[in-house]
């Protein structure tokens, strides 16, 4: 079939099936199809956007409400637009073709195409980046969700431990990292209830140290953990504390699965970022370290045409104020609404680059001292100083020059 018409594409995804709806340039309806999430069904997709005109010249634009999963992958072949829409904006179009409220998948997927033909300009397309870029960004979420999960458990272990075991929390204390180092793990492995770890001997101990890895001060760490463990501590009863000690251990093997994930997905990342060709720019920055300039990469990809300009990407990452004004009333607020990975990993970055950057410290300086910041809002102005920075050294194939920088902050200094 020709294509003398501007053709819109809506899908309406599922688990299991999808809806898909095409429409022309004056909304009627030119074609419907139910298909499955197999090779079969995507087949019958692409064949039905060929029927209308779809060419790796003139490809017909898609919407569809997410950016992921095997049906995005297909779709992204060639040059063709992919819109990922939000949801809640995808409802409040839908209430413009129906007051009844009534719902389908077909009538959504024809509400997806109906956007995209009225206000296409309004939303932007997935951004074109590299297959390397999209296997950095899965390693490096997946590394940051494995750090939450690691910390969620850790909190949930400790209020356990709070209840009925605080000698642990006492022995583990000046660990870094606490109850997530194998150490403490082994040790509550061995002695899951107060009572036990108060029988355990030095030959025991150690040999907890040992398992865990230890090579170094064993006999003294024991020594240390024997004598925490022997001093006088409130108990539960004894058929409560063995109950709390069943409950204790469940939460150790999580916790020892979370570590081991964090660990290997943080070497995974450490492998595959250094080959990206951003990554030398990146790690340039002061505060960027491996996994945190892979998060960086992972939220920000390497299209260039993604962002307009620097203020684009930092209304992304949430680190620009926006301003509400209505009559005599304006007000200067933080975003809410954000990328939250990259806006995590910019508190995280700031706070780095603040002891790695004499720049970057008397910028943090001058907004604490002259401007009457508290800590996070003058961490989020550096986060957004730093962010305009990293756009302008991957704009023009640069790495980071301190002098350049910060050359009003660093001559205020001197």
């Amino acid at each position: 079939m020709g294509r003398n018409t501007l053709i819109y594409c809506g899908i309406d995804w599922a688990e299991r099936t999808h809806d898909i709806a095409l429409v022309d340039d004056s909304g009627q309806l030119l074609a419907k199809r139910h298909i499955t999430d197999e090779a079969a069904g995507y087949k019958i997709l692409l064949d039905l956007l060929a029927e209308y005109g779809d060419t790796e010249e003139t490809p017909i634009p898609v919407a569809i409400e997410t950016s992921r999963g095997l049906l995005v992958a297909v779709l992204r072949t060639g040059k063709r637009k992919v819109f990922a829409l939000n949801p809640m904006a995808a409802a409040r179009y839908r209430d413009r073709h129906s007051v009844s409220r009534k719902k389908s998948d077909h009538g959504d997927a024809l509400v997806l195409a109906n956007i995209l033909r009225t206000d296409m300009h309004a939303h932007r397309p997935l951004p074109n980046d590299s297959d390397l870029a999209r296997a950095v960004a899965v390693l490096a979420r997946a590394q940051q969700d494995a750090i939450w999960n690691r910390q969620q458990i850790s909190n949930q272990l400790r209020s356990l431990l709070r209840e009925y075991y605080p000698a642990a929390l006492a022995a583990f204390e000046l660990w870094k990292n606490g109850l997530c180092r194998p150490e403490a793990l082994e040790v509550l492995k061995a002695a899951p209830t107060p009572s036990r770890a108060a029988s355990l001997t030095r030959t025991q101990l150690q040999a907890a140290l040992k398992r865990a890895g230890r090579q170094r001060s064993i006999a003294t760490q024991a020594d240390q953990l024997r004598e925490v463990f022997r001093a006088d501590w409130a108990q539960q009863p004894p058929v409560v504390e063995d109950a709390l000690g069943q409950q204790m251990l469940a939460l150790v093997l999580q916790l020892e699965a979370a570590c081991t994930a964090a660990d290997n997905l943080a070497k995974a990342v450490e492998e595959a970022f250094p080959q990206h060709p951003d990554a030398e720019i990146i790690l340039s920055i002061p505060g960027l370290g491996v996994q945190l300039g892979a998060r960086v990469l992972a939220e920000i990809g390497d299209d260039r045409t993604r962002f307009a300009d620097a203020r684009g990407l930092k209304a992304y990452a949430g680190s620009s104020p926006i301003t509400r004004a209505s009559g005599k009333k304006s007000s200067i607020t933080r975003r809410w609404v954000k990328n939250d990975r990259l806006n995590h990993t910019g508190y995280l970055w700031a706070f780095s680059a603040i002891t790695a950057s004499p720049g970057a410290k008397a910028h943090y300086r001058r907004r604490r001292d002259d401007h009457g910041d508290w800590h996070a809002a003058a961490q989020r102005n550096l986060f957004n100083r730093m962010l305009g920075q990293l756009y302008h050294c991957l704009q023009h194939h640069k790495l980071f020059d301190e002098q350049t920088a910060f050359s009003v902050e660093l001559a205020a200094a001197a």
